[in-house]
């Protein structure tokens, strides 16, 4: 009687299952929502975008540190030192420029002011302004397909999407490595050698590399490595995802 009953509950089960369209014994499978690698990849992309608009809107570039110069100043004549000294402490970016007034007040102004893009000083500035500038914005609309990436489920069109977005970081990375290498030939302009006195390419005289150019560097660094992480981002790795090399 026993065995009687637990077959026909087994029955029931199995009658249950094939209304379901499942095959007996199979146990339906939990959606995969995120990849571990895919939310690394959107963080990693949006900080980096962060770190890169940053930079690119710092005054910091080129510095020339008051307390570098103080030793050669106290040599001068004392009439000689005065009329310099609004020059001790100054600061270049690429739309910005800071500097520090006699009454020790540090103030930042643009360029000829904001929407006059031809009073920045320097053509390699204006062409490293264009470059940085691009690239930053192409990078934060990969950082933005990323995103699009995590609420998509798994299939072709996050694998596309994923792709692209690696091939416009990849894109990214080069645009703005060209305005960082650009950028150094506007020190033997006029004007950054009214204040860093015989600076010329890729010397910056009296004056320094600041932390603004420092963290450029970083963040373009780092974006290197997003294209990788596109490659895995998918959250079912069905095909390996094309990424873009160099060869």
């Amino acid at each position: 009687m026993h065995s009687l009953l637990g077959r026909e509950k087994k029955e029931e089960e199995a009658g249950f299952g094939f209304e379901l369209g499942l095959s007996p014994g199979s146990v339906p499978h939990a959606a995969t929502m995120f990849s571990c690698v895919g939310c690394f990849w959107v963080l990693l992309s949006s900080a980096l975008v962060a770190v890169c608009s940053f930079s690119f809107i710092s005054p910091a570039w080129i510095v020339k540190d008051q307390l570098r110069n103080s030793h050669h100043q106290q040599n001068q004549h004392h009439q000689h030192h005065h009329h310099h000294n609004n020059k001790d402490s100054v600061s270049f970016g690429l739309l910005w420029h800071c500097s520090e007034s006699l009454d020790h007040m540090y103030r930042c102004y643009t360029f000829g002011g904001l929407g006059k893009f031809a009073e920045i000083p320097s053509s390699s500035w204006q062409t490293s302004a264009v470059l940085c500038s691009g690239g930053c914005a192409l990078l934060a609309v990969s950082s933005l397909l990323a995103i699009i990436t995590i609420f998509l489920p798994s299939g072709g069109c996050e694998r596309r999407i994923c792709t692209l977005a690696g091939y416009m970081q990849m894109a990214s990375v080069f645009i703005m490595a060209a305005g960082l290498l650009v950028y150094p030939f506007g020190l033997n302009s006029s004007l950054v050698r009214s204040f860093c006195g015989d600076s010329d390419i890729y010397y910056a005289g009296e004056c320094q590399i600041g932390w603004g150019y420092m963290l450029a560097i970083v963040g373009v660094m780092l974006t290197v490595f997003l294209p990788f992480f596109a490659k895995y981002a998918p959250k079912e790795q069905l095909s390996p995802t094309p990424l873009p090399t160099l060869l």
